[in-house]
């Protein structure tokens, strides 16, 4: 067995803040080797990150410190290692890729300018060597007509795309240590097993050695050689992933493992009345160019859509970023405009006025994707759940929205006594709960549900699900369920549409379209959801 490249020894770190100190992680010990991929699995606050950026030296000094331990990299401790030693490391030895590609890149700079500075500030090229070496990482991070991409700017890439940009910088000067810290967890199933297969093939073909940083379980079975799993700051399990996934010995490696997101819908009644319904929706933005900004096409988010969503069921809307989802939910929430019928419980909402339309507000509720970004931080819990309440029932006394709200907390499962609290104070799942109390707190009939659990850790989605299924089954709720993690929407929905460029791929039981799948590109959702493998090429494309 080959020498570590990366030994990590009782890695201990702190933080300052208001003249106290906190231990985020504690006396952790691991090691790296050539060629290896190491996995350190968790939930989020587990200390995993912390314990990459420890290595590449990036915390924030000195209210970031270190108690106890060492880092060693090629024989040098790099805990307290000057700058200048750093920046011979870093890019050069040891290389990061991070969890979301767009804030990862500067807007301001195009793909060449950004991967080629790699190269100017560590090898020292110029001119157009420069430019040839950007394009071979482009075309060897799989990057679809590099040369014409060298002058896009970061907006106009897809997601998958982003990512790949970042992989290249990381790979630019081919370094012994890859970092990747979350690199899929923002991306849809496809693109994240492209992405995985990518970095397989990279690793394999370099002999680099591999860091994954993760609280995808799927991920770390598929791509780890070893795997550490990290709560509170330690190490509570580590060995080989496969022994470690077939015969977990630490409490919490079995929950984790026990968490993915289980059960089916409630299964309510097929011919129950319907509570929403679009006929034949489209959501049409003009593109416009020229000095006088005329139309000269148009991009067909939603082209053509029907569907009607019946009281106590919920209709899994599944596809890729950009297929037209999230935009058709909106829709038929009046939130954007749109041609073709919208009725709910029957009457005509299509034409009805900004007015007219509030009153039906309290009926149809949302709960959006970002728990941290869809509640003011400078909200009380209690204004930010009462709110709806204030405006829709303004006949309520403060003491009956304050205890309506108190009822609503505990609906979802938090303390009626946190009420006074602010969203910093709370986790990323009590916050989402928040984000859902707010919605039921004024007793809707249909909600939208936009991926309410992809920013969450795998045990919090799956609590998650648990709760939006038992609020169904008490209120008897119709839920629209748009989501890209075909798992969740296994375990939530009775009927599923499959939509791509706007329009339905397949439509059907959920039963019928995980079953048996008629379409390929449903296919290559299932098996990039279910297998991790990729996609059949030209099913799908970024």
């Amino acid at each position: 067995m080959s020498a570590p490249l990366v030994t990590v020894k009782d890695l201990s770190v702190g933080f300052r803040m208001d003249g106290k100190e906190t231990i985020a992680v504690d006396k952790v010990s691991f090691d790296i080797r050539p060629g290896e991929t190491v996995a350190l699995v968790g939930e989020s606050g587990s200390g995993k990150s912390v314990s990459a950026l420890s290595i590449m030296q990036l915390l924030s000094y000195p209210q970031a410190f270190h108690p106890s331990g060492e880092i060693l990299f090629e024989g040098k401790n790099l805990i307290g290692a000057d700058e200048k030693t750093m920046r011979q490391i870093r890019g050069n030895k040891i290389t990061m890729v991070f969890q979301e590609p767009l804030t990862s890149l500067n807007p301001l700079h195009t793909i060449e300018r950004q991967v080629g500075e790699v190269l100017i500030e560590h090898k020292g090229m110029r001119g157009p060597a420069v430019k040839a070496r950007v394009l071979d990482l482009l075309k060897r991070v799989g990057i679809p007509n590099a040369e014409e991409r060298l002058g896009a700017y970061p907006h106009q890439l897809s997601g998958g795309q982003r990512q790949r940009v970042i992989i290249a910088m990381a790979l630019a000067n081919e370094p012994d240590l890859l970092i990747a810290d979350e690199p899929t967890t923002a991306l849809d199933v496809t693109v994240q097993a492209q992405i995985l297969e990518l970095l397989s093939e990279l690793k394999r073909e370099m002999g680099m050695a591999l860091l994954l940083i993760t609280h995808d379980l799927g991920v770390v079975r598929k791509m780890a050689d070893r795997v550490n799993v990290m709560t509170k700051g330690k190490i509570v399990e580590h060995g080989l992933t496969e022994e470690v996934f077939t015969a977990p010995k630490n409490d919490y490696t079995k929950h984790l493992l026990a968490s993915e997101p289980k059960g089916r819908s409630l299964g309510a009644p097929k011919d129950g009345p319907v509570v929403m319904e679009a006929d034949d929706l489209k959501v049409w933005f003009p593109v416009k160019r020229g000095l006088l900004r005329r139309t000269v096409g148009y991009v067909k988010a939603v082209d053509g859509v029907s569907l009607a969503l019946r009281q106590g069921r919920t209709l899994g809307v599944v596809g890729e970023s950009g297929s037209g989802k999230t935009t058709l939910g909106l829709a038929m929430m009046r939130l954007l405009s749109s041609e073709g019928g919208i009725r709910f419980e029957g009457r005509n909402i299509q034409d009805l006025k900004s007015k007219e339309l509030r009153p039906l507000r309290r009926d149809m509720q949302i709960v959006f994707q970002d728990p941290y970004g869809s509640l003011s931080p400078r909200m009380s819990v209690s204004q930010i759940v009462g709110e709806g309440l204030q405006i829709q029932q303004p006949e309520l006394s403060a003491e009956e929205r304050r205890a309506r709200v108190a009822q609503a907390l505990c609906d979802v499962g938090l303390d009626a006594s946190m009420q006074d609290r602010y969203p910093h104070e709370f986790s990323g799942g009590q916050r989402q709960r928040i984000a859902i109390a707010r919605a039921m707190a004024l007793g809707p009939r249909f909600v939208m549900l936009d991926e309410p659990t992809s920013a969450l850790d795998m045990s919090v989605q799956a609590q998650i699900v648990d709760l939006l299924r038992e609020l169904q089954r008490k209120n008897n709720l119709a839920y629209l369920f748009i989501s890209h993690d075909l798992k969740v929407v296994r375990a939530l929905a009775d009927d599923i549409i499959v939509m791509k460029d706007g329009k339905v791929m397949e439509a059907g039981s959920a039963d019928e379209v995980f079953d048996r799948p008629k379409t390929d590109y449903t296919k290559a959702l299932m098996a990039a959801a279910f297998d991790l493998e990729t996609a059949p090429a030209g099913v799908v494309s970024e």
